[in-house]
C-alpha cells in the first residue's frame, strides 16, 4: 500500500515541477521580449523629443521672423483678460 502512494506521490512531483519547468522558460522569455520593449520605447520618446525641440525651434524662428507673433499675443492676452478676469476694454485717449 505504500508503494502505489509512493508513485502517486513521484507523478504529482513529476507534473508539478514539469510545469513550474515551462513557467520558467516562459517567465525568462518574457522578461526579454519586456526588455527589448523598454529599449525601443525609450528611442521612440527620444525621438519624439527631438522632434519636438525641432519644432520648438522652428515656431520660435518664425515668430522673430515675423512680426505677427506679438500682434497675436497682444490680441489674445487682451481677449483673455476681458472673457475670464472681467476686465474692461481698454480706452485710447486721442487728443485730436
Amino acid at each position: 500500500m505504500t508503494n502505489n502512494l509512493n508513485v502517486a506521490e513521484w507523478i504529482i512531483v513529476g507534473i508539478l515541477s514539469f510545469t513550474l519547468f515551462v513557467f520558467l522558460i516562459l517567465g525568462i522569455i518574457l522578461l526579454v521580449k519586456l526588455i527589448k520593449l523598454t529599449k525601443q520605447a525609450k528611442t521612440v520618446v527620444e525621438t519624439g523629443q527631438s522632434i519636438a525641440d525641432k519644432a520648438d525651434d522652428i515656431a520660435d524662428n518664425i515668430k522673430d521672423m515675423t512680426s505677427i507673433g506679438g500682434l497675436a499675443r497682444g490680441y489674445f492676452s487682451e481677449y483673455i483678460g476681458r472673457k475670464f478676469f472681467k476686465k474692461k476694454k481698454r480706452r485710447r485717449d486721442n487728443d485730436d
